[in-house]
C-alpha cells in the first residue's frame, strides 16, 4: 500500500464515515477524512439531536399549564395560571441548540484526529479508480469509503423555490406564526407537533388516506386523533400542485399560498415535473412559510462516481454487497448512501 497517499479515504465524517475511519487508523491504517459541511453529519447536525432538543422545547408550554394545578403559580399571576407565563424565544432556542451542536462537532473532530487519521475540511470528488481532489489537490488511496449521507429531497413542482427543507428548519430566524406542513413520514408528523407546541398554527398536508405509512394502523389513527385535539389541521388525500408567493409578509420573511391539487391527486408531488394549471376555484391555504417533509435522497450528485467505474441506481444511491462493497472492488459505501436503512 506504501504506493498511496493513504491506505483508505473517507468521503463523509457522519455517523458511518467517523466510525470507519476511527476503527481502519486504529488498526494502523493510513486515513484521511473529508467533510464540506459539518461533522457528525445529518443526526448530529440537522437531525436527530437538534430534533429532539425543538421537542424537548415545544413540551414545556403543557408542563407550564400543568403546572397551575399544582399550585405552581408565577410571581405576577393569578389563580388562572396564565397572567405571567413565560414567554417563548425562538431566538434563544436556536442559539442554545447552535452552541450544543457546535461542542459535538468539536467532538467528532477530536475522535478523527485522535484516531490520527488526516481531517479535510473540504470537498472531496473522486477523480479516478484510486484518486480524488479535495482542497485544491490530488490524492491517492488505496481504498475509498462514500459516507455522505442523504439530504431532503423537493417534488418539482410550480414555486416549489418558495418552499423550505427539513434542514432549514433548525436555522429559521424568527418563528411563523402559520405553516403548512406537507408529508406523511414522521419527519412531518415530528415537526407538525413541535411547532404546533411552540404555538405556531399548524396544517399538515398528506397526500395518502393516512399518515405513518407502515406503521401500525392503531397507532396511525390514535396519533392523527391527538394531533387534532391539539389543534394541528390534518388533511389527508390532499396535495400540493403549485406554491406562490402573497403579498403579506410573515415574521419569517414572507407569505406563501399552497394551491391545492384536485381531488384525485393530480398536480404534484411525487418528483416528477408537472405543469400545474390554476383551475378556477381551487382551494387554497395560506401561511407564512410551507415545509416539506416528503422523503430524502441519497447525496451523490457531483460525488465524481462514475469517473471509478462505480454503479449508482436511478435515484443516485450507490449500489453494494452485504460487505458494503460496490462493483469496484476497492470502492466502498455506508449510511444513507446506499439508500438501505436510513437515518441513524
Amino acid at each position: 500500500m506504501s504506493g498511496y497517499d493513504h491506505d483508505l479515504f473517507v468521503i463523509g465524517a457522519g455517523s458511518g464515515g467517523t466510525r470507519a475511519a476511527r476503527i481502519a487508523a486504529g488498526f494502523g491504517a493510513r486515513v484521511a477524512v473529508a467533510e464540506e459541511r459539518f461533522l457528525g453529519g445529518t443526526c448530529v447536525n440537522v437531525g436527530c439531536i437538534p430534533k429532539k432538543l425543538f421537542v424537548y422545547a415545544s413540551h414545556f408550554a403543557e408542563d407550564f399549564e400543568d403546572a397551575a394545578g399544582f399550585g405552581w403559580l408565577s410571581s405576577e399571576g393569578g389563580g388562572d395560571g396564565n397572567a405571567g407565563r413565560p414567554a417563548f424565544d425562538w431566538p434563544a432556542l436556536v442559539a442554545n441548540k447552535d452552541r450544543e451542536i457546535e461542542r459535538l462537532n468539536g467532538i467528532y473532530r477530536g475522535l478523527i484526529k485522535g484516531a490520527g487519521a488526516r481531517l479535510y475540511d473540504a470537498r472531496a470528488t473522486i477523480t479516478g479508480p484510486h484518486t480524488l481532489s479535495v482542497a485544491g489537490r490530488t490524492v491517492t488511496a488505496r481504498h475509498i469509503l462514500v459516507a455522505t449521507g442523504g439530504e431532503p429531497a423537493l417534488p418539482s413542482i410550480p414555486g416549489i423555490e418558495h418552499a423550505i427543507r427539513s434542514d432549514d428548519v433548525f436555522y429559521l430566524d424568527r418563528l411563523p406564526e402559520r405553516l403548512i406542513v406537507v408529508g406523511g413520514g414522521y419527519v412531518a408528523v415530528e415537526f407538525a407537533g413541535v411547532f404546533a407546541g411552540l404555538g405556531v398554527e399548524v396544517t399538515q398536508l398528506y397526500r395518502g388516506p393516512l399518515f405513518l405509512r407502515g406503521f401500525d394502523d392503531d397507532v396511525r389513527r390514535a396519533l392523527a386523533e391527538e394531533m387534532r385535539k391539539r389543534g394541528i389541521d390534518l388533511r389527508f388525500d390532499a396535495n400540493v400542485a403549485a406554491i406562490e408567493r402573497t403579498e403579506r409578509g410573515g415574521p419569517a420573511g414572507g407569505g406563501v399560498r399552497a394551491v391545492l391539487a384536485p381531488a384525485d391527486g393530480r398536480g404534484g408531488g411525487d418528483g416528477a415535473a408537472r405543469t400545474a394549471v390554476r383551475a378556477e376555484g381551487a382551494e387554497t391555504l395560506e401561511a407564512d412559510l410551507i415545509l416539506y417533509a416528503t422523503g430524502r435522497h441519497p447525496n451523490t450528485a457531483g460525488l465524481g462516481l462514475a469517473n471509478a467505474g462505480v454503479a449508482t441506481a436511478p435515484n443516485g444511491a450507490v449500489l453494494v454487497d452485504a460487505w458494503s462493497r460496490t462493483n469496484v472492488e476497492h470502492v466502498w459505501a455506508v449510511g444513507d448512501v446506499t439508500d438501505r436503512v436510513n437515518l441513524t
